[in-house]
């Protein structure tokens, strides 16, 4: 008789069960020539085991050139659709091409993908249909600027009335979706700064939320959209807009289209 095998570790088990999933990471790019080879490339290079699709949001620099030359795997919009447009077509792609877990990092290179497991880990083990990678669990990295805490923060406090769930860090573009939250933001994505929107809907049509702690870099080169000033209008337009969308949405059937 042959030798028993044997048994394997928890840790090898959920790594061999993740190998099976199909994850999908969605890189929303508007000008980032200055970014977008160092963070494709570390993606190529050390974290194979995920696909890729950067999404060209009508860059007006050589982020189109750069990312042809390179032979990334990318599409390109026919017109600029921003932050939440971006995001939404990748979201499209994951559903259309089958993935379990599609993941949503910033072009930038403030994200680290060495997170990207602790993130889809709770979702592969169907503790919650998205996860959010949060820079104020525990406090490392970078914070961001002072303006920008306090936006953040009154925004956390909106989102709570809105929906009673208490998300820290309530802008991080640095999330993860199992296919049916994946499904649901493919048809329903604000265009406008969505991450905090995407928080409420999901949230009022019965998706799980959870906060992963991260730690984030500051932005590699380029400038951020987002400045001091812009800071304050920000948080009065996104706390404006959390509103209408809780008055505007009703309790749906979870996953539903309509």
């Amino acid at each position: 008789m042959g030798q028993k095998m044997p048994k394997m570790s928890i840790e090898v088990e959920k790594e061999v069960q993740t190998m099976d999933k199909k994850v999908l990471i969605i890189i929303p790019a508007y000008n980032e020539a200055e970014n977008i080879e160092r963070v494709v490339d570390n993606l190529i290079n050390n974290y194979p085991q995920y696909d890729y699709l950067i999404v060209n949001d009508c860059s007006t620099d050589n982020t189109e050139q750069i990312i042809k030359r390179r032979g990334y795997n990318y599409i390109s919009l026919p017109a600029n659709l921003g932050i939440g447009g971006g995001v939404q077509s990748g979201y499209l792609y994951a559903v259309q091409n089958d993935y379990d877990v599609a993941i949503q990092i910033d072009g930038d290179g403030q994200h680290d993908p060495a997170y990207i497991k602790d993130l889809i880990r709770p979702i592969l083990e169907n503790k919650t249909d998205i996860a959010i990678g949060s820079r104020f669990i525990t406090k490392e990295g970078f914070q961001t600027s002072f303006m920008r805490r306090m936006g953040i923060n009154i925004i956390k406090v909106v989102i709570k009335m809105c929906c009673g769930v208490t998300v820290t860090d309530t802008t991080s573009g640095f999330r993860a979706s199992n296919r049916a939250a994946t499904e649901y933001f493919s048809f329903h994505y604000a265009n406008d700064y969505p991450e905090p929107e995407a928080i409420v809907e999901a949230s009022l049509n019965g998706f799980d939320i959870m906060e992963i702690p991260v730690v984030m870099k500051e932005r590699e080169g380029g400038v951020s959209s987002i400045n001091a000033k812009r800071s304050i209008y920000y948080m009065i337009k996104v706390s404006l807009a959390l509103i209408v969308c809780r008055i505007g949405t009703r309790k749906k059937k979870r996953g539903s289209k309509k």
